[in-house]
């Protein structure tokens, strides 16, 4: 189990009376430890955190853009016991190889998660992805159906709209910012949206895995910016209709990026999906309220445990 450090007392946040998992806790998460492997995807070294334990039904974690496998370091504790938890740093992210040539589709991003599992040898397992990882996670389930037994997708986007590309590639095409110290990038670290309730010590936690030592010496972010510059647009809904698997889609209760239209949209197209709102949550809900997180999880995974 992850373990948990007593915060100071505060007010507690009214859950949504939408919500269906438990309001966030007064502690603070503190991370599950790992062990660091790389291994060799389509000619690139990629890294992985392996948080243990090996026999056990497998779990793949896929974070969102911009991010890394740390994304989930406050959740997967709670896990172990029962899974394989393993959480990959996707291509030109944490401490993964950037791609020599700006390949990052996400057809590549699945692809890559398949030939990771053929590698390794993972069968029947849970996929679990978050934002553009959800994205990738849902292409994986419609491309190469074989292996996963069940999925879930965490507060993504299942449109990208024209407009929202245009922004995100205009990101990628600015120039990353540096700074003289660690102490400067840790102090100036914020998630993308800012809209996030992760306390003080997980966002420095995120910030001290996200900083590298450029060759002049100041410190930068280590994910490829190329990653923005070439987002495409997606259409997630079809590829619902290619996934046969048990389900979950996570919503954070305070993000807007999935309505109850897109659920009924989705569930049309495959009618076995669960729905789960995490309550005192915005888009960043691993870190958001990593206990409701995972207790939505869980009772996803004990309701369709087996299946697959």
């Amino acid at each position: 189990m992850a373990k948990y450090a007593i915060r100071p007392p505060q007010a507690k946040e009214r859950m949504s009376a939408h919500s269906n998992a438990s309001p966030r806790s007064d502690v603070v998460p503190q991370s599950a430890p790992f062990a660091d492997r790389d291994i060799q995807i389509a000619g690139l070294k990629l890294h992985y955190q392996d948080f243990g334990t090996a026999g056990k039904t497998p779990m793949i974690c896929v974070h969102g853009g911009a991010a890394s496998g740390h994304w989930f370091d406050f959740i997967a504790g709670d896990f172990t016991s029962d899974y394989h938890v393993l959480a990959i740093d996707q291509r030109g992210h944490g401490d993964s190889q950037w791609a020599p040539t700006p390949d990052y589709s996400y057809e590549r991003y699945a692809a890559d998660i398949e030939e990771f599992a053929t590698k390794l040898n993972l069968r029947d397992f849970v996929l679990i992805g978050h934002s553009m990882g959800g994205a990738v996670a849902l292409t994986y389930a419609a491309m190469f159906p074989g292996r996963l037994a069940r999925l879930v997708v965490v507060d993504t986007t299942l449109h990208m709209t024209p407009d929202r590309i245009a922004k995100l590639r205009e990101v990628g095409t600015r120039p990353g910012r540096t700074y003289a110290t660690l102490e400067e990038f840790v102090s100036r670290f914020r998630l993308r949206p800012a809209d996030s309730s992760a306390m003080p010590e997980v966002l420095r936690h995120l910030a001290n895995h996200a900083a590298k030592k450029n060759p002049d010496g100041t410190i930068g972010h280590k994910f490829d910016r190329d990653v923005y510059a070439v987002r495409e647009s997606i259409d997630g809904l079809p590829h619902w209709n290619n996934v046969k698997v048990p389900s979950l889609i996570v919503k954070g209760s305070r993000s807007s990026r999935i309505t109850p239209e897109i659920i009924e949209e989705v569930r049309k197209r495959a009618p076995q999906i669960d729905f789960a709102e995490v309550a005192d949550a915005d888009h960043h809900v691993t870190l958001d309220n990593p206990a409701g997180f995972v207790s939505a999880v869980k009772a996803f995974l004990v309701k369709h445990k087996g299946q697959g």
